[in-house]
């Protein structure tokens, strides 16, 4: 009964999610590069053996895989499913069929192809967010402040009860979360919190201390706090509520949220901040997926679209074997007039293999050790 409450609880959510996460991803390949004249010989969701698929009418091969990590979209004229073409066989092509390999195709057309992948998980983040806003609106808090806890960073700046968090290094704040949202990428960086104070601005400098929290489900997570609560009275909780078209705008927000929060805490690791055991690989997706299943439908496609932004990001990363190593190649392809030598290619493409499988060990190394201790 455990191990079918694990599969039912974890496993299935896990899959399920990360499932809809590489099917829009790999669609936004597939359906930029159809667009731009490119074929597709393979679109599979999952990597390995084949479990069940089918051809269509294009010579396009649907199917999904055994291993369920993932996915690819392969075209015509590639040695494999990371897009590294095949000379030998692009040698032999006509030069029609050469014009509907990714290799073949123009700069910006490939340049598309490749970007549409990133921007597919971007945009259904969005859509999920501005679903979410427009059913079930959003609950808010006035940033004032309720309780200040001894021995910390608001309190030894003079912060006090009633005081309303106005900006935060001259960047105006409306919500409580906007000031949680700002302060918990900050660990042990210098801030300035204007605060309102009987009519009157005052500039509070202070420091964000490093500080190690629990969540509902005893997950422990590091993140910068100055020490402040607000409460229902403080703070007027409530629920505000969107028209479609404004949660859409808000769906933007939200997810330009994510991007720069995932920015910061790169930042924070390369600094020392904090530390690289808050890395995540599958298990703790995983963890989190049936977590998020044991609220609701809602807290599930909420992750999802978190997911889907962390995906974008990932995949754009700067790495060959990943989109933005394509992206970078056709850059100094745009540069230098005419693309690198296959043979440099083929090196990169190597090097970058083996610096994102060392990211996965890593993270699922971390994903293991936070399980058993």
């Amino acid at each position: 009964m455990a191990i079918l409450g694990f599969f039912t609880g974890y496993i299935i959510p896990f899959i399920l999610v990360l499932s809809l996460l590489v099917f829009v991803h790999e669609m936004g390949h597939y359906l930029i590069g159809r667009w731009c004249g490119i074929r597709v010989t393979a679109f599979s969701l999952g990597f390995g053996p084949q479990l069940v698929g089918f051809t269509d009418s294009h010579g396009t091969r649907w199917k999904i895989s055994a291993i369920p990590l993932g996915g690819y979209v392969k075209f015509y004229g590639d040695e494999d499913a990371a897009s590294m073409p095949d000379a030998d066989s692009v040698a032999h092509m006509s030069e029609a069929e050469k014009a509907t390999t990714l290799a073949g195709a123009k700069l910006w057309k490939r340049a598309a192809t490749v970007a549409a992948g990133p921007i597919a998980n971007f945009i259904l983040a969005i859509a999920i967010f501005a679903v979410l806003f427009t059913v079930y609106g959003k609950v808010i808090a006035d940033p004032v402040v309720a309780e200040v806890r001894p021995d910390s960073a608001a309190a030894a700046a003079g912060v006090i009860p009633g005081d309303r968090l106005v900006a935060l290094d001259g960047s105006r704040v409306k919500t409580f979360d906007d000031v949680r949202r700002y302060v918990s990428v900050r660990p042990e960086t210098p801030i300035v919190v204007t605060v309102e104070r009987d009519g009157k601005d005052l500039d509070l400098p202070m420091v964000p201390k490093r500080s190690e929290i629990t969540d509902q489900f005893g997950n422990k997570v590091e993140l910068g706090l100055i020490g402040i609560v607000t409460n229902e009275q403080r703070g007027n909780f409530r629920v505000e509520t969107f028209t479609p078209l404004q949660a859409v705008g808000e769906g933007v927000k939200e997810t330009g949220n994510i991007i720069t929060g995932t920015f910061r805490y790169i930042g924070n690791l390369v600094t020392g901040r904090m530390k690289a055991d808050q890395l995540g690989g599958p298990v703790r997706v995983a963890q989190a997926s049936g977590q998020m299943a044991s609220l609701g439908f809602a807290a599930v496609i909420q992750l999802a679209a978190v997911l889907s932004v962390s995906i974008g990001l990932l995949n754009l990363m700067p790495v060959p074997v990943l989109d933005g190593g394509h992206l970078v190649f056709y850059a100094i392809e745009a540069v230098r007039g005419k693309p690198l030598g296959s043979g440099a290619q083929e090196i990169a493409f190597r090097i970058g293999l083996a610096m994102v499988l060392s990211l996965m060990v890593f993270a699922t190394f971390n994903d293991i050790s936070n399980l058993i201790g």
